[in-house]
């Protein structure tokens, strides 16, 4: 892969993580600190969504945005030909050739 390619693959990277950080941070700042006034009043279940989003909301949105990240990343991987290769059972580890166990 050439300099650029690699370059291109690490700014989408980063780009991706990027968005996914702000996102968890507006959820966690914005929904439980900054709106909790607002939030209060509305419930979910017998607690306040605000209290809800403090406990609760930003640990899932954390949960989910690791499973698209995994999810995105393995596109990525692929689109760039840099993907992890994956061993079945069938597959030796150990290599098998003398020459190369050397």
């Amino acid at each position: 892969m050439n300099a650029e390619r690699i370059r291109e693959y690490w700014r989408k990277n980063v780009a991706l993580i990027t968005v996914l950080l702000i996102i968890w941070a507006a959820v966690s700042l914005l929904a439980a600190v900054i709106l909790a006034k607002p939030l209060y009043g509305v419930s979910v279940g017998k607690l306040p969504m605000s209290f809800w989003f403090a406990q609760q909301g930003s640990e899932i949105i954390f949960v989910i945005m690791i499973f698209y990240y995994s999810w995105r990343m393995d596109k990525l991987d692929k689109e760039y030909d840099v993907e992890e290769v994956r061993y079945s059972k069938s597959t030796p580890i150990i290599p098998q050739d003398k020459e190369v166990a050397k």
